[in-house]
């Protein structure tokens, strides 16, 4: 019960960085490179100084991937936000990391499980019908293209996760790397757009639900199967919706209730799979 709690938390906190950098880019006077500069220097602080109260050094070594998937990630989900359907988004964004982690359990041969297969797909489902526009609706090339990059750097960023021995430590050392990256898309990129409101939410985003969120989610992955952390990501986008509703006064009609239910439901089976047989997947080494 304890980890379905904190993975609640930690979802909580990923869907709450998309109501973030969604107000601070499009109301926040912040340009979505210099957002996420910000983003990720708010991050790398809030880490670095919790490492410094532990009086713990920063492991920066083998920290590439972990570092460039971040950066990835920042800067592509950044910057779709300025051509692309928040809803469609976030299923690109979503369906890109489910694809993604299940086929990296395949690769690495986990064991995927029927059941958990069955919950996925359901959630999926549910996903599209909840995202999907309704009618045709043009999308924007370049933004979905952003949108998967963000979604593979994210993927990549998980996976890389869960070989982390300190997720704290971790998490701080990739943030600090994916800095210099961050500053040199703002540097080239930027639109040099620095609104005082866009700078506090990118500050916030960086500091308690990306950074603190990040070092939760890199401390459980190794206590869940890469199949299950890809499903229940699929959560975010309904949790984004159900918060907008509140906060932002946005409209949550029958096909959200019911749509947002499928999701959670296929969640629910994914999460209550029975555990493969220990030593399963390396059965053929």
């Amino acid at each position: 019960m304890r980890i379905i709690l904190l993975l609640c938390l930690t979802m909580g906190a990923f869907a709450a960085n998309s109501l973030l950098t969604r107000a601070g880019i499009e109301r926040g006077g912040i340009g979505p490179m210099e957002f996420a500069l910000v983003r990720v220097a708010g991050g790398a602080a809030m880490l670095g100084l919790l490492l410094a109260l532990r009086r713990q050094a920063l492991p920066l070594r083998g920290r590439a991937v972990g570092a460039l998937s971040l950066a990835t990630y920042m800067l592509g989900f950044s910057a779709a936000y300025l051509t692309l359907d928040a809803g469609l988004g976030a299923l690109v964004l979503f369906g890109v990391v489910q694809v993604s982690l299940f086929a990296l359990a395949a690769m690495r041969g986990e064991a995927l499980g029927g059941r958990r297969v069955a919950g996925a797909l359901v959630a999926f489902g549910g996903l599209v019908a909840l995202l999907w526009p309704g009618g045709s609706a043009a999308v924007d090339p370049v933004g979905a293209a952003l949108m998967v990059a963000a979604g593979l750097g994210w993927a990549a960023y998980t996976a890389a996760g869960r070989g982390a021995p300190d997720a704290l430590a971790a998490t701080a050392a990739s943030f600090l790397l994916c800095l210099p990256m961050a500053a040199i898309a703002a540097l080239v990129l930027g639109a040099g757009a620095w609104g005082a409101s866009g700078v506090a939410l990118a500050l916030v985003s960086g500091a308690v639900t990306s950074g603190l969120g990040y070092a939760l989610w890199y401390a459980l992955l190794p206590r869940i199967a890469s199949t299950t952390a890809a499903v229940v990501q699929l959560s975010v986008p309904v949790i984004a919706l159900a918060a907008g509703a509140l906060l932002l006064g946005e409209a949550l009609g029958l096909r959200i209730l019911l749509a947002g239910a499928v999701v959670l439901g296929g969640i629910v089976l994914a999460l209550t799979a029975p555990k493969a047989p220990a030593g399963r997947s390396r059965s053929r080494g």
